[in-house]
């Protein structure tokens, strides 16, 4: 009996030493759930494996004065094609949005009557220099008056205006006449997606991770072609 009462405060000692460690254990991996590395499972993995649940990057909004902004190496960016229509290199233009339009303010920014753009659109005199510089960048050696020096996040959905990030030498769409001008698809689906988040179909952030990721599926993915 000695020997038996002897041994009952060590076992349940060591119980409750294993109990507390389980617990730990246990909160430990709640809290690496929160603030690190999502837990695994089906929407973990789905959101993973997202292409368009990237961050995109936010530029200084619009400027009283704007200046030419220095552009990538020329040579570093590399267009990519879908559809045979050109998408932009993403690690030289991810786009970027503009900080002075959000989810609450569109009723006084990009959906206000009158329209948000005119006023806060570079000059040519900065962009016509841009636009050479970016060429460079993509190694663009067609004409230029042909390609649109595009905002990749355009400022009808809260691009930055003036983000090197946000702006590249769009090419021609495939069978353009050379010296037909600028004529591209891309255009369209960005009054589309503009109408979409200002009737309130679709967020504006869902919006510019769409065209940010492919403009040429943005429409399809947002259930909107």
């Amino acid at each position: 009996m000695r020997s038996t009462r002897s041994a009952a405060p060590s076992i349940l000692f060591a119980c409750l030493l294993l109990a507390g460690c389980s617990s730990a254990s246990s909160g430990g991996g709640s809290a690496s759930s929160e603030g690190g590395s999502p837990a695994a499972g089906p929407s973990a993995t789905a959101s993973a494996n997202d292409a368009s649940m990237h961050t995109i990057p936010v530029g200084a909004g619009p400027q009283s004065t704007y200046t030419v902004q220095q552009q990538p190496p020329a040579g570093s960016c590399h267009y990519r094609y879908e559809q045979s229509e050109p998408l932009p290199d993403p690690k030289c233009t991810p786009g970027a949005t503009s900080p002075a339009v959000t989810q609450r303010n569109l009723r006084s920014t990009i959906c206000r009557p009158g329209g948000y753009t005119k006023g806060i659109r570079p000059p040519v005199s900065v962009t016509s220099k841009e636009k050479k510089l970016n060429a460079a960048s993509y190694g663009y050696t067609g004409r230029l008056g042909d390609a649109e020096y595009d905002h990749l996040l355009s400022l009808q959905l809260g691009g930055d205006p003036n983000d090197s990030r946000n702006l590249w030498v769009e090419p021609a769409d495939p069978g353009h006449r050379s010296g037909g001008g600028i004529n591209n698809k891309k255009d369209p689906v960005e009054t589309k997606l503009h109408t979409a988040v200002c009737s309130g179909k679709v967020t504006l952030a869902a919006a510019q991770q769409a065209i940010a990721t492919d403009w040429t599926n943005a429409l399809s993915k947002l259930g909107l072609s």
